[in-house]
């Protein structure tokens, strides 16, 4: 049983982040922990267009995985890497 994190860097998060927010909500049964991170400023008039999410997958989820690391992949502005351990 393989341990899967994936890592998903958005650019342009202001405008693609809902349908992001949307696959992870669809296979959200699957996904054990999820972390987000951006640059965030002390200035509250600005927001980083690029942001980090790191997801933990639950054993046996492999197909599941797959599927969602292909339809992000998907999306412009997107990119998707996987650690297996």
């Amino acid at each position: 049983m393989a341990k899967i994190i994936m890592g998903i860097q958005i650019e342009q998060r202001r405008e693609i982040a809902v349908e992001v927010q949307n696959l992870l909500t669809e296979f959200g049964c699957n996904i054990k922990t999820r972390i987000g991170l951006h640059n965030a400023s002390d200035n509250k008039d600005v927001c980083s267009e690029t942001g980090l999410i790191l997801v933990e997958f639950i054993q046996n989820a492999e197909k599941e995985v797959s599927e969602l690391e292909e339809r992000l992949s998907k999306i412009q502005s997107v990119v998707v890497k996987k650690m297996v351990f």
